[in-house]
């Protein structure tokens, strides 16, 4: 899938997720996620793949701790570069765009205010391949949540671990943590433990 892209443009994507210097979302977390994109498409599949794989590929190529605007930045340079580097099969930008401002909402997304139909679907199951960390083996799992706790280390320890908490209560308050029924019958139960245990070592 990367090999698709151009030098140029993948030269320009590899930076972007290199400035700043991060513990988790870096190229690294891309590889992770295009793993579950993959398992998606010999699965049930992607409505439209081309349009998944880019926001896959961009929505956190900008990343700045504790900026609100990270997802917002990421989809706008989604957009630049497709149109300087157009991709030889047709793609919708402005879906990309949306898919990727999308994960600026994690965990406070309801399945159903996504809509029905192939596109909501798409939503759904792209939202859950980025949150499929949660569900990782519980060493993994605990170096995810070691990482972020280091991209934030400019922050007060006492105000992360406040606001890191509320974030994980939130998730186990939720009817599901995963939007789609692909993901949801396959790593829920994972992720309340892994949620759970966390909350009880803080």
């Amino acid at each position: 899938m990367l090999g698709q892209l151009p030098a140029d443009q993948l030269d320009a994507l590899r930076a972007a997720y290199a400035d700043p210097p991060r513990a988790y979302h870096h190229f690294g977390h891309v590889r992770e996620v295009l793993g579950h994109y993959r398992a998606v498409a010999d699965g049930p599949g992607w409505h439209r793949p081309g349009e998944v794989l880019f926001a896959v590929l961009y929505h956190d190529a900008v990343y700045v701790p504790g900026r609100s605007d990270n997802e917002a930045a990421s989809a706008q340079l989604a957009v630049e570069h497709l149109s300087r580097w157009p991709p030889a099969t047709a793609i919708d930008a402005n879906r990309v765009s949306e898919l990727i401002l999308l994960t600026a909402r994690h965990g406070a997304i309801d399945r159903d205010a996504l809509g029905d139909g192939p596109d909501a679907e798409d939503a759904r199951r792209f939202l859950d391949c980025d949150m499929a960390i949660l569900a990782a083996d519980p060493d993994r799992f605990a170096a995810y949540d070691r990482e972020i706790a280091e991209e934030y280390r400019a922050v007060p320890r006492w105000l992360y671990r406040i606001k890191r908490r509320q974030f994980f209560r939130r998730l186990l308050a939720s009817e599901r943590i995963y939007l789609s029924d692909h993901f949801h019958g396959r790593l829920e139960a994972r992720a309340r433990v892994n949620l759970a245990a966390a909350l009880a070592g803080r």
